[in-house]
């Protein structure tokens, strides 16, 4: 008598094993749809846009480099390097898939110049010295 309790008990503990199972095969698909709707299908977007644009650039072209710096393409023929120039008469190479964005005039007009003036140092009394009497 006691054997076919544990058989009736390890049958239903088989059939809520089958139920939690699927719920969970379920519930870890439903993240991986999230998780390419979110986050894997955006980053391909951007990437594509990025290789078009390093397929754009052409010489005359003004680029910010993966490292901040402005210049101004002088040969774009090669494709996995630039020759820029990033001030008058230097001119070095950069490897193209540094170039994180292409400049336009429309972007270069609305943006305010920033004039930076030096200004003097405050001078700031020493509360450390003691006055001497």
């Amino acid at each position: 008598m006691f054997i076919n309790s544990a058989f009736a008990a390890a049958e239903g503990a088989a059939a809520q094993g089958t139920t939690s199972t699927t719920g969970m095969i379920i519930q870890l698909v439903l993240i991986m749809v999230v998780f390419y709707i979110f986050l894997i299908r955006p980053q391909q977007k951007k990437m594509r846009q990025h290789e078009q644009l390093l397929q754009t650039i052409k010489k005359g072209d003004r680029i910010i480099t993966g490292g901040g710096m402005i210049a101004k393409v002088l040969d774009a023929s090669d494709p996995y390097e630039l020759t820029v120039e990033i001030a008058d008469g230097v001119v070095v190479k950069v490897y193209r898939a540094t170039v994180r964005d292409l400049l336009d005039d429309a972007s270069q007009a609305k943006a305010p110049k920033q004039v930076s003036t030096p200004k003097a140092p405050k001078k700031v009394a020493n509360s450390n010295k003691k006055d001497k009497k």
